[in-house]
């Protein structure tokens, strides 16, 4: 089939490059100059299967409306929301229901496991050499922050994930740089996570991409989607729109202008992140690969020769304007347990980016209810870590078979949208 993908993340270049191994003749539409500029640009790079979770889950309602008056808090909410973050944030709080939180988790967590193997199995086929180390510690400061981690064991065993409960003297042997500065009352260790470069990752697999046929555009803004007779796309400065055999739509928040005018209303939000990027000063100093301050939801990771911290999650800001606050909350962190280990004289990349996030949880993968018309958006935070398995499952239902992987709950029915 001629197949058109909106969308060059790493969400649109994984279904690019799946779509091209089935033999599908692909043309990828991206707005920017190249591949992963915005949510896939500068994240935390962390791919930890157990910690992929939906936002809206029993307790965060107290935990968000605490965090307000936090100088460090994790979660900021601005007043100047509009009105479908109001509706978001209602269908947040409605999701936020113990077992239906539950059920979302279960979903995001097999999709996040299939999507670590299909990495591992396209890194070690493709030949991929990019910023990677293995092993995730998330840091616990108190008996307290102990305390809550421990109820969330159980979820981690249930999902087979393999982890160790140890003490500070452990994840200091570990992760040796840890300041002894800082208050430290155990830690959780996964092993078996990881910690790799996002953009790094889809550079390279654009060019695997193109190898196989795929012709990316660039600069190139869809403007609206055609469906009539057959899904057609209209870019800004072509005279005429491009007709496919089938659309799928991965432009993250940009999704909603294309959609909407289709009658397929997603309540898709952009809550953003930040991150600040630096080189390493002394590499003793460093993380070996990732933590992940617990209290600060603040994620602290070893790219290569450069240092990256990223957290927040912020809903209702204005557009391309950077919180000072968010920021000082990551450069907090990182002199909390790694001091010494930025070289700031060289200048720290200071990001923020906007996850496209809906109010439950997981993405949406599969047919929108359009022929010809398919989905693969609405990933969160957890783009990185879903999108390989999100790919391979959508390329399998594009081509008519049953994916390795079940997705239930990870189609558009769920959101009981209306037409």
């Amino acid at each position: 089939m001629k197949i058109a993908i909106v969308g060059a993340g790493v969400i649109g270049v994984t279904t690019a490059f799946e779509l091209a191994s089935d033999g599908h003749e692909i043309t990828v539409f991206e707005r920017h100059g190249s591949v992963a500029e915005e949510t896939s640009f500068a994240n935390a790079g962390v791919i930890a299967p157990g910690y992929v979770t939906p936002w809206a889950a029993p307790g965060m309602r107290r935990k968000v409306f605490v965090d307000l008056f936090r100088a460090h808090a994790p979660v900021r909410l601005h007043g100047a929301l509009s009105l479908s973050e109001w509706r978001w944030a209602w269908n947040w709080w409605r999701a936020c229901e113990r077992e239906r939180s539950a059920r979302n988790r279960a979903h995001m967590q097999r999709l996040a496991l299939y999507s670590r193997e299909r990495l591992h199995r396209l890194t070690a086929q493709e030949r991929l050499e990019y910023e990677r180390s293995e092993g995730y510690l998330v840091l616990l400061r108190s008996e307290e922050d102990l305390k809550q981690a421990r109820s969330g064991l159980e979820l981690l065993r249930a999902a087979e994930i393999r982890y160790a409960e140890i003490d500070a003297a452990q994840a200091r042997h570990i992760e040796p740089a840890l300041s002894a500065q800082t208050p430290l009352a155990g830690a959780i260790h996964l092993p078996d996570d990881e910690v790799g470069n996002c953009r790094q990752f889809t550079l390279l697999l654009r060019e695997r991409a193109r190898a196989r046929g795929v012709r990316f555009a660039f600069r190139a803004k869809v403007t609206a989607l055609v469906m009539t007779p057959s899904p057609m796309v209209r870019v800004e400065g072509e005279p005429a729109p491009q007709s496919f055999d089938a659309v799928v739509v991965c432009a993250g928040v940009a999704s909603d202008a294309l959609l909407r005018p289709l009658g397929i209303r997603l309540p898709l939000a952009a809550v953003h992140g930040y991150s600040i990027t630096a080189r390493i000063r002394e590499p003793l100093n460093a993380p070996r690969s990732a933590v992940m301050d617990e209290r600060y939801k603040v994620a602290i990771s070893r790219l290569g020769q450069r240092v990256r911290v990223a957290g927040s999650a912020e809903l209702g800001a204005p557009q391309g304007r950077m919180d000072a606050k968010a920021l000082r909350t990551l450069y907090k962190v990182l002199q909390d347990w790694f001091p010494g280990a930025a070289d700031y004289a060289h200048g720290v990349q200071e990001w923020r980016g906007a996850r496209p996030m809906l109010p439950d949880g997981p993405p949406v993968i599969g047919p929108s209810g359009l022929p010809g018309l398919w989905l693969n958006l609405g990933h969160g935070s957890s783009g990185w870590a879903l999108a390989c398995g999100s790919a391979r499952a959508l390329a399998d239902r594009i081509a008519g078979r049953k994916p390795e992987i079940e997705l239930e709950g990870l189609g558009i029915e769920r959101l009981g949208l209306r037409r």
